[in-house]
């Protein structure tokens, strides 16, 4: 088994503590990390880190670049340490909310913001070092520079989809591309300025993190969102017609009991990928093992086969089923990178093919006792029959939290598990996170909103609804001392 025996905690970073409406890197990062630290946790779990939109509903699956930050996350406080921002523009919004994200009001709030910053670091003001900009916009140019024009033209066309652009600049001509970074160059440098801020930030953090024991754990999303600079600077990756739209999209089947998913991305052209070496699958992976220190690779059934959707249906049962990369792409992987540590998110659709994959590899696969039918003797979701070679989770991002899960469950289900547990469930959260962590599993998760037993208003997103999802904050006075000591002791009890 590739990984010792260890435990950890999601927690997306716009749920930190902050004072300006969403998490970010600053203070309140430090503080979960140092909760991590008593708590005797080594692994730190979550969302992707990209930029994301309103237009997408926020979602951190559905971000503009593979490869940039989320400027959103940019502490503001450290600007103003630098003399790039007033204690004035440092008030909180107005709408600003310590339980939840206002996307509506942080987003205009921050952007403003950052652009006050820049504007002052262009003038010369401030204490931040132009030299360090300069060596940044160098060493990561090979994705900034297309995810810096694209943000710009973005601005310049109103927020339109790049597939509605002018033919020249949707098509990428040279001279219609070399007169735009001429015209946007200062708008071009603002976003290059953002990203600058993020991965500076970020690095400090990650080093705070690593000093104490936690590990970063990313998560990677299969695909990425039409509307990005990914799929505008690297058509040929993608199955997409000759104007440039997706020729078929990314979902899952319909199951037994609903209709299936039609999510809409689109798809990658395999077969040219493979003939350029996986080259930009390999940057993307190069790139974010610069930033964490595992992965989780989600929807890790893509990479064996894909339910392709014709771009023209609503009907996600009008798809069929094709063949991925398979191990190709994970030997090149390895041949170029190494033997990185991912986490594969092997949830539904599960078949032989699939399996032997992820552990002709040795990925962990994914246990969540959401999925366990209590009274089924030996269901592979109850975490007495976790296997060593996967990662217990007591929930995950996409799912209740414990707290609502069981009081949603039938009271046959329920007795089933309080038989199984031992337990009378009048305190489940910690029953659930005790038999997780006392599993077999190498790797166990929990989430803050499971050790601080809310229900289901904490839930962090639902699948299939667009509203109201990415919003739950923990307060700093959440990341309760005590709670932590329960955690550790447990932990100790586990060998974890």
């Amino acid at each position: 088994m590739r990984f010792d025996r260890q435990s950890g905690v999601f927690l997306h970073h716009t749920s930190l503590p902050s004072p300006h409406g969403v998490g970010d890197l600053g203070a309140g990062a430090r503080t979960f990390v140092d909760f991590l630290e008593r708590a005797d946790q080594s692994l730190w779990q979550f969302c992707p880190i990209g930029p994301t939109a309103d237009a997408q509903a926020n979602s951190p699956y559905q971000s503009y670049s593979a490869f940039a930050g989320n400027p959103l996350l940019v502490d503001l406080r450290e600007l103003g340490e630098y003399g790039l921002l007033t204690d004035a523009e440092l008030d909180p919004p107005d709408a600003a909310s310590p339980h939840e994200t206002n996307y509506e009001a942080v987003r205009p709030y921050k952007h403003e913001r950052l652009r006050s910053a820049f504007e002052r670091f262009e003038a010369g003001e401030g204490d931040a070092d132009p030299d360090a900009f300069e060596s940044f916009r160098e060493r990561e140019a090979a994705w900034l520079d297309d995810y810096a024009l694209f943000s710009a033209l973005r601005e310049e066309f109103d927020g339109r989809l790049w597939t509605e652009w002018p033919e020249p600049v949707r098509r990428r001509d040279p001279d219609a591309l070399s007169d735009r970074r001429e015209s946007l160059a200062g708008e071009i440098r603002y976003h290059e300025f953002c990203q600058w801020w993020f991965d500076r930030q970020w690095r400090a953090l990650r080093e705070y993190a690593s000093e104490r024991g936690v590990r970063l754990v990313g998560d990677l999303p299969i695909y990425v969102a039409l509307d990005s600079a990914d799929v505008w600077a690297t058509p040929e990756a993608f199955q997409l017609t000759d104007d440039r739209r997706p020729a078929a999209v990314a979902g899952v089947p319909p199951n037994p009991g609903d209709d299936g998913q039609r999510w809409g991305n689109p798809l990658y052209d395999w077969e040219t990928l493979a003939d350029d070496g996986y080259d930009w699958w390999l940057a993307r992976l190069e790139r974010l093992f610069d930033l964490v220190d595992m992965t989780r690779l989600d929807h890790f059934t893509g990479f064996d086969r894909y339910w392709a959707i014709p771009a023209d249906s609503d009907d996600p049962a009008d798809g069929e089923w094709r063949e991925g990369p398979g191990a190709d792409f994970f030997e090149a992987v390895r041949d170029r990178l190494g033997d990185l540590p991912f986490l594969a998110e092997d949830l539904g659709f599960l078949d032989q093919s699939v399996v032997a994959l992820r552990e002709e590899f040795d990925f962990p696969g994914m246990r969540v006792p959401h999925y366990a039918d209590w009274c089924e003797g030996g269901n592979m979701h109850q975490p007495m029959t976790y296997p060593d070679d996967c990662v217990g989770y007591t929930s995950t991002h996409d799912t209740n939290t414990i707290v609502g899960y069981y009081r949603n469950l039938s009271e046959r289900q329920r007795d089933c598990l309080h038989y199984n547990l031992g337990t009378d469930g009048s305190e489940i959260h910690w029953d659930i996170v005790e038999a997780v962590w006392n599993s077999n599993a190498a790797l166990a998760v929990t989430t803050v909103q499971d050790l601080l037993g809310l229900g289901g208003d904490a839930r962090f997103n639902t699948p299939g609804t667009a509203a109201g999802n990415w919003r739950w904050r923990v307060t700093e006075s959440g990341l309760d001392p005590e709670v932590a000591d329960r955690l550790q002791q447990i932990t100790d009890l586990t060998l974890r």
